[in-house]
């Protein structure tokens, strides 16, 4: 189902979706500290082009990054319970303002969900 979301969404779509969620995570006192102030486009760009690659688009993110190694590019940043639930529910805000379709959105938010806990670094 994951690969098939691309289809649907489009890579405006996903695009739009991205962009909504930045906006949000800029102004946000939980997880907006934790990027650096002058990567905010790059970051915009890496977590667009993975999606689009994730769910079924264009390999621009694998061709430009490599494989995506999640895990280890976040290690960096502490992350722990606090950090993924903000960034789920500032997803989940996106996802709602972008109107992802209501039968796409449950498929979207159980990915987010997993991807999340699988950045979690910080022992609580």
């Amino acid at each position: 189902m994951l690969q098939k979301l691309h289809e649907r969404l489009g890579e405006e779509g996903l695009t739009n979706l991205v962009a909504a969620f930045y906006r949000r995570v800029r102004t946000d006192d939980v997880i907006g500290p934790l990027y650096p102030p002058n990567d905010w486009e790059q970051a915009e760009k890496r977590l667009r082009d993975f999606l689009i690659y994730r769910f079924g688009g264009s390999d621009r993110y694998i061709q430009e990054r490599g494989h995506p190694r999640l895990r280890g590019r976040h290690l960096p940043f502490s992350i722990g319970v606090a950090e993924r639930d903000r960034w789920l529910d500032l997803m989940g805000q996106a996802m709602q303002e972008t109107e992802v379709p209501e039968d796409l959105a449950p498929v979207m938010a159980e990915f987010f969900a997993q991807v999340a806990d699988m950045m979690r670094n910080r022992e609580e």
